[in-house]
């Protein structure tokens, strides 16, 4: 046996599939009537509040949470201080459910976009969508290639081929069934998170002599179990800390949960505001989750310390003298299958597949319906016959599969490029939500202001897109990838160079969430009113 693949049996293959296509059954029972897009991208309206709740924490539990989060704290001063930014999405969560879900309820309106067009300018929703659409392809695509790279090495399957099965599930779900089909399977994958999670933890364990006790003496001697940090200031290594987490970081969640559609869309498939309201500030659960995967990670790093990784294991992993493994990504999956009991491996190992169908098929709802409004009117679709409604449907069924093979072919696209060219993708694409989230939450609050003008908008966001360009490095790699010096960017105050001569922000992307917002919101304001 030289490959960490050739330890996953059969039976895990079974096991994995038959989860899947259980899944898929249930999406079917679940699907209700399709016979308008109020159905297909609003659930009608019908769907409860507890089942909204548990997809907006699945679709939150992407492979980046499941997957990485257990390997950041294996990295080198991996500890808890993630766990401070729950604060900060509490306080989002509770906003978006006081004073935003009640606008998603006022008028026939499928999405925040449609009430930035109604409220301001028609001109603006189209603005808002291509924030919304560049931030979600980046972002999405790259959450489904950081699951299917540890999936490839501990399966076996070619990387592609791992990208086509996601794809496939997610345009079959978000097809069966639209939203209802979308939300009923998320809340599968939400069990299954907290099983595999739960499971995970007891095994590692119940595998110590000392039990609890060595594992959390172990992990705290270490560091790992670290979770308060209240140093403030704004360059880069300050980004869990308490400050960041209550200055920054609800301005993000205000985004991440009132202003884009991919978490916007599930609350308006509850029956009414109030379950909106509940299913959004109910979903501040879900940071147990995220801590339950933090305690997995701790769990990673004692029972390695304990039981060394050997074989294809440890070169799979190659770990260094300080327990720091070559890759965190990979730690959890291949954990998974050479420690678990043949089937159980495999059931968890659906979880991380689970976890990024999830994060597909959200966003492949929310890009069909976004795309559709920008060619048909809301406030007409209602009142059409039901020819006409059959045929938005149709449309809204071709939408999701051109999106899904858009997204599919992209994040092959961005493996090609983050393996074979050495272009640092994953940091871009994870970086966009600097650049979009500012100004759409600036644009929301313009609305809901009701007064301000399309072309302070457009120079806010421009603004806060240079803004962003000059606190982040991603831009400036790829230029340096075709021969561009960046040594001048030392002169600005927002770089340094290091001792080693690189050039390093000295300024936290994190900042440009409350900074953009504000920007794009002052001059929405203040410039080109009449």
């Amino acid at each position: 046996m030289n490959d960490v693949s050739e330890l996953f049996h059969w039976v895990n293959w079974v096991v994995l599939f038959g989860y899947l296509a259980l899944t898929t059954w249930v999406g079917h029972l679940m699907r209700g009537k399709q016979a308008s897009i109020n159905d297909f991208f609003k659930g009608g309206k019908s769907l409860p509040w507890q089942a909204v709740c548990g997809s907006i924490i699945a679709t939150e539990i992407s492979g980046v949470t499941f997957i990485g989060v257990p390997g950041m704290v294996m990295a080198a001063n991996g500890d808890f201080t993630y766990m401070l930014w729950g604060i900060g999405s509490v306080i989002g969560r509770v906003i978006v459910g006081l004073y935003f879900v009640r606008t998603f309820y006022e008028g026939n309106i499928y999405s925040p976009y449609d009430y930035m067009g109604q409220r301001i300018n028609p001109r603006l929703k189209t603005l808002a969508t291509v924030f919304f659409s560049l931030g979600s392809i980046l972002g999405q695509s790259v959450r489904v290639l950081v699951a299917a790279l540890p999936l490839k090495v501990v399966t076996g399957l070619p990387f592609e081929l791992c990208i086509v099965i996601i794809g496939l599930f997610a345009v079959g779900w978000t097809l069966m069934g639209g939203m209802r089909t979308v939300i009923w399977t998320d809340v599968m994958q939400f069990f299954l998170f907290t099983v595999g999670g739960l499971l995970s933890l007891y095994w590692m364990i119940s595998h110590l002599d000392g039990g609890f006790a060595e594992y959390w003496e172990t992990a705290s001697n270490a560091g790992k179990t670290q979770i308060w940090d209240a140093r403030f200031g704004f360059a880069p290594e300050f980004e869990f800390t308490f400050w960041v987490a209550l200055l920054a970081v609800p301005f993000q969640n205000l985004t991440a949960f009132g202003v884009d559609q991919l978490n916007a869309q599930r609350m308006f498939c509850c029956k009414s505001p109030e379950d909106a309201k509940k299913a959004i500030i109910w979903s501040s659960v879900g940071q147990l989750l995220t801590l339950l995967m933090l305690l997995v990670g701790a769990g990673l790093f004692v029972f390695y310390a304990t039981h060394p990784a050997e074989g294809v294991v440890g070169e799979a992993l190659q770990f260094n003298e300080n327990g720091v493994p070559a890759d965190g990504d990979k730690v959890f999956p291949v954990w998974i299958i050479s420690e678990l009991p043949i089937g159980l491996s495999g059931l968890i190992l659906a979880a991380v597949f689970a976890a990024a169908i999830s994060s597909l098929d959200s966003i492949l709802a929310a890009l069909s319906q976004t795309t559709l409004s920008l060619f048909h009117n809301p406030d007409s679709q209602e009142q059409a016959d039901q020819a006409h409604q059959d045929r938005l449907v149709r449309k809204s069924r071709i939408l999701v599969v051109i999106w899904g093979i858009v997204l599919t072919l992209f994040t092959m696209a961005m493996y090609v490029a983050k393996e074979r060219m050495g272009v640092p993708i994953l940091p871009l694409a994870f970086g966009m939500t600097a650049y979009t989230m500012g100004p759409l939450l600036g644009m929301f609050l313009v609305s809901l202001r009701g007064e301000g003008s399309l072309k302070g908008l457009v120079i806010g966001s421009v603004l806060s897109f240079i803004f962003v360009a000059f606190i982040r490095m991603d831009l400036w790699v790829l230029l340096e990838n075709v021969g561009l010096s960046l040594d001048w960017l030392a002169s600005l105050p927002t770089y340094e160079m290091n001792d080693a001569g690189q050039i390093k922000p000295t300024v936290g992307y994190f900042w440009a969430w409350p900074l953009t917002t504000a920007i794009t919101f002052f001059l929405g304001t203040r410039v080109g009113r009449h």
